[in-house]
């Protein structure tokens, strides 16, 4: 299939695409990297009277250090970020997530932004950016605004951008020496978008080791769960596999059916704890690509 007809704007400044959406509003969609959008387009799942190509705004593909923190462009590129020593330096987590995101044309042309508005539940990168904590600047013709990653998203495919914003950067605080992350997720194939997935991080704090989990293609946003890491604040070790199924189960339970393919799924992050576990016993290539 083919899109429907639309009028294509090409911008160069945020203020060009800020009048833009004032005008069209929720009959505008916003052109990035249009590894989805364009599919979506193509099937007509998304129809937009007014296409607005932002990828010539220079400035949101930046990655810079800003007062304690990481600030990735929106208009990053996938690969960039695969590459980015500033990225390997202060947020390893998104360099190993990256390895899982679909295939090398993709990465090439698809936006850290683009994936994060785009909401997938079964996509690596809203998950990373809440286990991280990451803030997302929102600007319009109206100002500037900063939303938390764990507030961002509202469902699947839906955020707290409105018809005239454009997510403008994501600023991600720098990781504390000593913390290790860990991603890993089961797909029909590599590339596929995931059946079920987890991202760890365990930060030392006050002599002691803080794990925080969330898990993606599980709910209609990233989980961030709260049975699991419990485990490991009340225990030293890792934990049997009955309080393991336990705590999955607690965590799982309002959120998939109680049938075989909820069972399925526990029965899979059973499986991604281990293998995140036993990826954190390796040592992460800080700082280097």
């Amino acid at each position: 299939m083919k899109p429907r007809a639309f009028q294509y704007e090409s911008v160069t400044t945020l203020d060009e695409a800020y009048a833009l959406l004032a005008k069209h509003g929720d009959s505008a969609e916003v052109l990035a990297g249009g590894q989805s959008l364009v599919p979506m387009m193509n099937f007509r799942v998304s129809s937009p009277a007014v296409l607005i190509d932002i990828n010539r705004i220079d400035a949101l593909r930046l990655i810079s250090e800003d007062n304690g923190e990481l600030r990735i462009g929106a208009l990053t590129r996938h690969h960039q970020m695969q590459t980015s020593l500033l990225v390997a330096r202060h947020a390893p987590l998104l360099r190993l997530a990256v390895e899982h995101v679909a295939h090398l044309a993709i990465r090439n042309r698809g936006t850290f932004g683009g994936s994060l508005c785009q909401a997938d539940p079964a996509a690596e990168f809203p998950s990373c950016a809440v286990l991280l904590d990451a803030t997302m600047e929102i600007g319009s013709a109206r100002g500037t605004r900063l939303v938390k990653a764990r507030e961002f998203f509202h469902g699947p495919f839906t955020t707290a951008v409105e018809a005239d914003e454009i997510l403008l950067a994501v600023r991600i605080p720098k990781a504390l020496p000593g913390a290790r992350f860990a991603i890993d997720e089961i797909s029909r194939r590599h590339g596929d978008f995931a059946i079920a997935g987890l991202a760890v991080s365990v930060c030392p704090r006050a002599g002691e080791d803080v794990f925080e989990w969330v898990a993606f293609g599980i709910a209609d946003r990233p989980l961030l769960l709260s049975a699991l890491p419990a485990l490991w604040a009340s225990r030293r070790g890792t934990p049997d596999r009955r309080a393991l199924a336990q705590a999955i189960a607690t965590d799982f339970a309002p959120h998939v059916d109680d049938g075989e393919e909820g069972q399925f799924k526990q029965r899979l992050a059973a499986e991604l704890v281990s293998r995140c576990l036993q990826s954190l016993s390796q040592p992460i290539p800080h700082g280097a690509p």
